[in-house]
This record gives C-alpha cells, sequence and structure tokens, in this order.
C-alpha cells in the first residue's frame, strides 16, 4: 500500500516550520550571556524551561487530538511557535526572554504529538520511512535553523529577529489549505484513566523501556546542543561559525534519521538502535578533542549517530500501541525530550562548577550506557 505523499510532506512542513524558529534560541544563546550577564546555569535554565513545556503540554495535546478531530493544535502550534520565538532578540530582560521562548515552546509542544500520531493514517505500508520523513523535516530545521538566524542576526544585529516571523507565517497559510483534519483514534467515549489503560494496558513495559531510552539520549544530545555554543565561543569561533557548527549537527541527524528508519523497516528496530548508541559515545569524545576544521566533520559524526534513533523510538511506540499514536507519539517527543531537557540546568550547574569540557566529557559515555536497556527491547518487525 503506498504512502499519501502529499499529506505526507505537508505533516513534514509542519514538523519544518515549528522546529525552526524552535532552534532559533540555541546559536543565540551566547549573545543573551553577554546581553544579561547570564551564568551557565540560568543558561541551562532557559532551555531546560523550554523542554520542561514540552513535558507539560505535549501529553495534554496527544490526549485531546486523540479525542477530537481539530486541526487547532496541528497549525496553531507552528504559527505561536513562528510569533513568539522570532521576538526573542528584542527581549528586554532575561525575564521577558523566559517568557517568550516559554510561549514559543509551547507552539512547539502543541503540534508534535498531532501531526506525528497522523502520520501513521497516511504512509501506507512504509510506516518506517514515512515516520523518518517526518522526522527529517523537524530535523532539517534544527539543522538550518540556527545558521540561518545566526547569519540574519550577524547581518542585522539581534533587535532585527522579529523579521524572521514573516517567514512563518507565510508557511503556515500554505498549511492551512493543505493539512488535513487529524483522525480521531475512537476514545472519545472513554475518560483519562479509561483511555491510559486502553492504549498502555497490555504494553506499559515495553513503552516505558523505549521511553527510559528516549530520556537518557535526550539528556546528553541536548546538553550538547546547549552548551557547545558557548564552548566554542569561548574557543573564539564567530557567531555564523557556530550556528554552522550546530546545523551540521543536527542536518546529520536528519540524514541518519532517514537511513534509519529505511534500516529499521529491513532488518528491525534492535540491530539500528545498538550500532546507533554505541557509535554515538565515541563520536561525542570525538567533537572534543578534534582540532581546528576537523570540528566541523566531528559535528557531523556525532549528529549522524546521537539523534538516528529519535524517528525509531516514535515508529516503535506506535507500532506497539496503535489505538493511541498521538498519546503515544507524545510521550516519545514531548515527555520523555522534556524530562531530558529538565535535567539541562543539572548539567549547567555542574559545567559552573567544572567548566563545559569535563562536563560534557562525562555526558559522552550515556549512549553507550543505553545499551542494556536497548537489549531488553522486543524485537518488533
Amino acid at each position: 500500500m503506498k504512502a499519501d505523499t502529499k499529506v505526507i510532506f505537508a505533516l513534514s512542513l509542519v514538523h519544518f516550520t515549528g522546529d525552526f524558529y524552535a532552534s532559533f534560541l540555541t546559536p543565540l544563546l551566547p549573545l543573551f550571556v553577554d546581553k544579561f550577564g547570564l551564568t551557565l546555569a540560568q543558561v541551562g535554565f532557559v532551555t531546560g524551561l523550554s523542554r520542561f513545556l514540552a513535558f507539560v503540554v505535549q501529553p495534554s495535546a496527544g490526549y485531546i487530538a486523540d479525542h477530537y478531530e481539530t486541526r487547532f493544535f496541528v497549525l496553531g502550534g507552528p504559527l505561536l511557535a513562528a510569533i513568539f520565538m522570532s521576538l526573542i532578540g528584542i527581549a528586554p530582560s532575561y525575564l521577558t526572554l523566559l517568557l517568550f521562548t516559554s510561549l514559543g515552546s509551547i507552539g512547539v509542544s502543541m503540534f508534535h504529538p498531532t501531526s506525528a500520531g497522523m502520520v501513521s493514517n497516511y504512509a501506507g505500508s512504509h510506516f518506517g520511512r514515512s515516520m523518518s520523513l517526518f522526522n527529517l523535516g523537524g530535523t532539517l530545521a534544527f539543522g538550518l535553523g540556527p545558521l540561518f538566524i545566526a547569519t540574519f542576526v550577524q547581518a542585522y544585529s539581534l533587535e532585527a529577529s522579529p523579521y524572521t516571523m514573516l517567514f512563518g507565517l507565510a508557511l503556515v497559510a500554505v498549511l492551512f489549505k493543505v493539512v488535513p483534519v487529524p483522525i480521531c483514534e475512537g476514545l472519545t467515549h472513554l475518560g483519562f484513566i479509561g483511555s491510559i489503560k486502553e492504549v498502555f494496558g497490555a504494553v506499559w513495559k515495553p513503552i516505558f523501556l523505549i521511553w527510559a531510552i528516549m530520556v537518557l539520549r535526550s539528556f546528553a544530545g541536548q546538553a550538547y546542543m546547549t552548551f557547545l555554543p558557548i564552548y566554542y565561543n569561548g574557543q573564539g569561533f564567530s557567531l555564523p561559525a557556530i550556528g554552522a557548527i550546530i546545523s551540521i549537527f543536527t542536518v546529520a541527524g536528519a540524514l541518519s534519521g532517514v537511513l534509519a528508519g529505511h534500516l529499521a523497516d529491513r532488518l528491525g528496530f534492535k540491530p539500528v538502535f545498538f550500532a546507533s548508541h554505541a557509535l554515538a559515545t565515541p563520536s561525542l569524545y570525538l567533537l572534543l578533542i578534534l582540532p581546528g576544521q576537523w570540528i566541523y566533520a566531528g559535528a557531523f559524526l556525532a549528529g549522524f549517530f546521537v539523534m538516528a534513533s529519535l524517528p525509531l523510538v516514535v515508529t516503535m511506540a506506535q507500532e506497539l500501541a496503535p489505538k493511541g499514536r498521538s498519546m503515544v507519539s507524545s510521550l516519545m517527543m514531548g515527555l520523555a525530550w522534556g524530562t531530558g531537557g529538565m535535567m539541562t540546568p543539572l548539567a549547567g550547574k555542574m559545567a559552573d562548577l567544572f567548566s563545559i569540557r569535563p562536563v560534557l566529557a562525562m555526558l559522552a559515555i550515556i549512549p553507550l550506557l543505553t545499551l542494556g536497556l536497548i537489549a531488553l527491547l522486543p524485537k518488533g518487525k
């Protein structure tokens, strides 16, 4: 059965639009450090708060999406992200920066469970590949967004960032004409507890195991994404160079996500999980020790292996719990990502005490430690 490529592309564009604006914060952190005199703990807090809001809002959005047929979340989320993440450059204080980031992050979290849950309805027999293409939209956004905003701010100043909103408004207008209404999962007659039992009752153990793996992977990946700009700024790299490093990291993850989805359709999930997590740890260490221009190659390798498993966890979880695809997507893309992000301030506090490099070196071992959990996963297809 063929996939509906038009709808899959539209959902990927939804993912791209929201995450494109979500990516603005990270490369601009060195400027906010200088502008507001932030400590590394405060840097960790602003990024951790963003992930925390994903943790709070996504499961709620996923629950509602499985009960009601509405485009409010799938289209309203990117719109909110485009508006408020464009405004962070004119934030007059750290508190205002937190406010704009929070509202933008709520928008980012709104569309993820609904749009991810819709993929399976239009994927046909190519579920892994379709989910990887959906993930490609978001990962490319996190790859291109930092490079775009760093170059834009370098050319026009931080205060010009609201003008970037126009691009997002145009994309949302196009999506309004293309994105279909989500298909309700038929849980309307069940309350919250009843829905949880119906969706997760028989598979809660493997779902929790996948979630735990995702939390640990997210903690390591988000800590690197948060503090690498500060680290390389201290090494003398320019703002566009830092944006390029972050972009290469995430674009490599987009490419590996598509490859991982293709391989999972052919080989099963576990072999791809094992390979990507086993190679993630040495690639993160390389990123810290490679000299000069080799850093760009190191960023590609690190992003390629660290982010490869993201579409796999969502796809595998949806196959285990097909009756609540939006809810289970919110657990993997929201609750797990948010929980991992909530741990970022801890890494920031440790970096204040011991400096960034040794803390990142310690966090690099986390993907390797998840291999024991991966061994416990069901074989799947």
